[in-house]
């Protein structure tokens, strides 16, 4: 698997010795971790894609309060979008969190009665112009335990033929670019793809291709 093989020759190739522990071993922790206990749930704001709240939480060991943050979101989709040529149908766009211009795969947020599956479909329309035929969840992630709720859902969908002309909202301005398969890993090992979840979705992809072959 081109994906995997890139990420462990990407962390290799930057690894550096540690020093040595010596002949001392430490035992890993075997007892259970257990849930905290919040309460006082405070919401803090309102940003339109997310909200920001707080939470007096109970540590099960010391029974100590401590405040944490957290954000909270309606559930995402990725979908992986793959052409008769074995092309992956991507897009570029600005984000204004780096302030850069990125290359990811279709997505967005599920709305409000929508089934992520049909998120997916609508996202790949909107974003490229493009549909498929059937539509496969292959993953799902939280986008970073620590401090979000939500679930990210990875779907493939294969036999992509552009059908119609992007259709972006007025905050976003996507444009269509045709990266084959084959090439994708090239694009993680040169930083060329960044974002987080688009290299989970891509790895998922490797995982369903690596099970159907």
């Amino acid at each position: 698997m081109k994906l995997l093989e890139c990420l462990a020759g990407r962390t290799s190739s930057r690894a550096t010795r540690l020093p040595g522990l010596g002949s001392r071993r430490y035992a890993p922790r075997m007892a259970p971790i257990k849930h905290w206990d919040h309460e006082e749930i405070e919401h803090l704001q309102d940003c339109k894609v997310f909200t920001v709240g707080r939470t007096m939480a109970t540590s099960p060991t010391s029974g100590d309060r401590h405040p944490f943050y957290r954000i909270d979101s309606v559930d995402w989709v990725n979908v992986v979008a793959v052409t008769p040529a074995d092309e992956l149908v991507m897009v570029r766009q600005f984000r204004h969190g780096s302030r850069d211009v990125t290359l990811e795969i279709p997505g967005g947020m599920v709305d409000a009665g929508e089934v992520p599956a049909d998120a997916g479909a609508r996202e790949l329309l909107e974003e490229t112009g493009y549909r498929g035929d059937e539509i496969v969840s292959i993953g799902l992630v939280n986008p970073n335990p620590a401090l979000f709720g939500n679930t990210c859902h990875t779907f493939l969908i294969r036999g992509c033929e552009r059908v119609a002309e992007i259709c972006n909202g007025k905050t976003e301005e996507t444009a269509v670019e045709l990266v084959p398969v084959a090439r994708a890993a090239d694009k993680v090992r040169t930083g060329e793809i960044t974002h987080a979840l688009v290299v989970a979705g891509l790895y998922w992809f490797e995982l369903w291709r690596s099970q159907t072959r």
